[in-house]
C-alpha cells in the first residue's frame, strides 16, 4: 500500500495489541474463583479418558511443566494434582465479547484477531491519557470487571503491537518503538518473527539467515527469488515495518456499548450527567460509523459492593442521536436510582440495532424541519473526528470538574490539535 491510501497507517499511529493471558483458563477461574482460581487446571478434550491433548492450563499448572500441546497423560505425570476442564466455548465467547466492548469504549477502531486477542488503534483516543495511561487503563479495567489477566503490547504498527505483546507475561505492558528493533528483535531468531513459521524459517536457515538482523540486512532481490514477493515483506518485517491498517469488525454489531469506572465514588446527580453526556457522545459515535441505528437505551450502574443494576427503555422511533441517548440515559437513572447513592461505574448500551438505510425513522411533528440539521451537524462533527482525533471536539462530560479551565487550553491548541497526539506520546521517534 502506498502512503495517502486510505488504508495506510497515519504517520504517529499508536497501535495496541491486547493479548489475554492464558484465556480459557483464566475464564475458567474468573466464572468459578471458589473452585480454580490459582490452582493448577488446564482445559482438554477427552477428559474421562485422559487421552487428547491440552488445550490451555493455567500459570500454576505451567509452572508444574504442564504445556499446550501436551498429551493429557504426560500432563497428570507432570502435576498429579492438575483439575482437567472440558472446553466452554459458549462461555468464552461470552467473556470474549466484554473484553472486546472495553477495548471498544476507548476507541471505535478495533481488530479481533481471535477469541482471545485484538488490536486496537487508539491514535485519536488522547483524550483517555497518553498510549501507555490508556493501555494501563483498559488493562486494570479488564481485571476488575471480568477478572482476566491481559498482556498489551504498544507500538506504531500492528506487527510491532503484536511482538510487544509477547515481551511481558502475565499482566505485562510493553513498549516497541521503530528505532528499538535492531536493540531488542535483531539478535533473536527468525522464527521468533510474528509472521514466519517453521517451514520458511527452515528455508532461511538453508540461505545462512538465522536471525532477524541478518534477515533485516539480507539482499531484497536474493529474498524474493527464493519467496517470490513475500522476500520484500519478510525484509520489511525485520526492520519492523507493516502498512497494514486496523480493520474494525464488519459484522454488524448486536449491540454498542460502553461503561467506564468513575475515578471516586459519585453521588451526585450532576456529576453523572456529565458523564453520560461523554458517554452518549462515544456510542452515538460508533453507531454512526457502523452507519446504524438504535430502538433501545439501556444504562449499567455498579454501587461500591459491586452490585450491578441494568434499566433499559425502547423508544418510539429509532435514533443515531447523542441528544436523544443522554437524555434517555438520565431519565432512566433518574427514575431507577436513589438520591445521593454512591455509584462505581456507569454504562450505555445500545440495542436492537438496525442498518439506517433499511429503517424508517418516524420524524416529531414539531420539529421535523430540525432533522437536517441535526444530521449535518453529526457528519461535520464525525469528520473532524476521522481528520483530526477523537478530542477535536469535547463533550462537557470530558471537560472533568473544572470545564472553564480545561476548555481555555483546548481552545488554545487552536487547529493544531491533530498533532497534541504526539506530546506525551511513547512513541515518537523524535524523542
Amino acid at each position: 500500500m502506498k502512503p495517502g491510501s486510505e488504508h495506510y497507517p497515519k504517520q504517529g499511529s499508536v497501535i495496541l495489541h491486547i493479548d489475554m493471558n492464558a484465556f480459557y483458563c483464566s475464564v475458567h477461574e474468573a466464572a468459578e474463583p471458589e473452585l480454580y482460581q490459582g490452582k493448577p487446571i488446564a482445559v482438554a478434550g477427552s477428559v474421562e479418558l485422559r487421552k487428547g491433548i491440552i488445550v490451555t492450563s493455567s500459570y500454576a499448572a505451567r509452572a508444574k511443566g504442564v504445556k499446550t500441546g501436551m498429551q493429557v497423560r504426560q500432563a497428570l505425570q507432570l502435576c498429579p494434582n492438575l483439575t482437567l476442564i472440558k472446553p466452554n466455548f459458549d462461555l468464552y465467547r461470552q467473556y470474549s465479547r466484554k473484553f472486546m466492548q472495553i477495548a471498544y469504549s476507548y476507541s471505535p477502531l478495533v481488530e479481533s484477531m481471535s477469541i482471545d486477542e485484538c488490536f486496537v488503534d487508539i491514535t485519536g483516543s488522547k483524550q483517555f491519557g497518553t498510549p501507555l495511561e490508556i493501555a494501563d487503563m483498559m488493562q486494570r479495567q479488564i481485571y476488575e470487571e471480568l477478572s482476566l489477566p491481559c498482556s498489551i503490547g504498544i507500538a506504531p504498527n500492528k506487527l510491532l503491537a503484536k511482538m510487544a505483546s509477547d515481551m511481558k507475561k502475565p499482566k505485562g505492558i510493553f513498549v516497541l518503538r521503530l528505532r528499538d528493533v535492531p536493540n531488542v528483535l535483531w539478535d533473536k531468531p527468525c522464527g521468533y518473527l510474528y509472521g514466519i513459521g517453521k517451514k520458511t524459517a527452515d528455508k532461511l536457515t538453508k540461505l545462512n539467515i538465522h536471525t532477524i538482523g541478518q534477515l533485516a540486512k539480507a539482499d531484497e532481490a536474493a529474498l524474493n527469488r527464493h519467496f517470490g514477493v513475500m522476500g520484500t515483506l519478510l525484509k520489511l518485517s525485520a526492520n519492523g515495518i507493516d502498512h497494514s491498517s486496523v480493520n474494525p469488525e464488519q459484522e454488524q454489531s448486536k449491540s454498542i456499548g460502553h461503561t467506564t469506572t468513575l475515578p471516586r465514588n459519585y453521588t451526585e446527580s450532576e456529576e453523572v450527567y456529565r458523564v453520560f453526556l461523554n458517554v452518549s457522545d462515544q456510542v452515538a459515535r460508533r453507531l454512526r460509523k457502523q452507519k446504524l441505528v438504535a430502538t433501545t437505551i439501556q444504562i449499567t450502574i455498579r454501587d461500591p459492593a459491586m452490585k450491578t443494576i441494568t434499566r433499559s427503555l425502547t423508544l418510539q422511533s429509532p435514533t443515531e442521536h447523542m441528544d436523544e441517548i443522554y437524555k434517555t440515559a438520565c431519565r432512566l437513572f433518574d427514575q431507577h436510582w436513589g438520591k445521593g447513592k454512591p455509584i462505581r461505574l456507569l454504562g450505555i448500551t445500545l440495542q436492537n440495532l438496525t442498518a439506517k438505510e433499511d429503517t424508517a425513522i418516524q420524524l416529531d411533528l414539531f420539529d421535523f424541519d430540525k432533522q437536517p440539521k441535526k444530521d449535518r451537524l453529526n457528519q461535520i462533527m464525525d469528520s473532524l473526528r476521522d481528520k483530526f482525533g477523537e478530542d477535536a471536539i469535547l463533550t462537557a462530560g470530558m471537560l472533568g470538574d473544572d470545564p472553564s479551565t480545561l476548555l481555555r487550553n483546548h481552545k488554545a491548541r487552536g487547529t493544531s490539535l491533530q498533532m497534541d497526539h504526539l506530546k506525551n506520546n511513547p512513541l515518537d521517534e523524535n524523542k
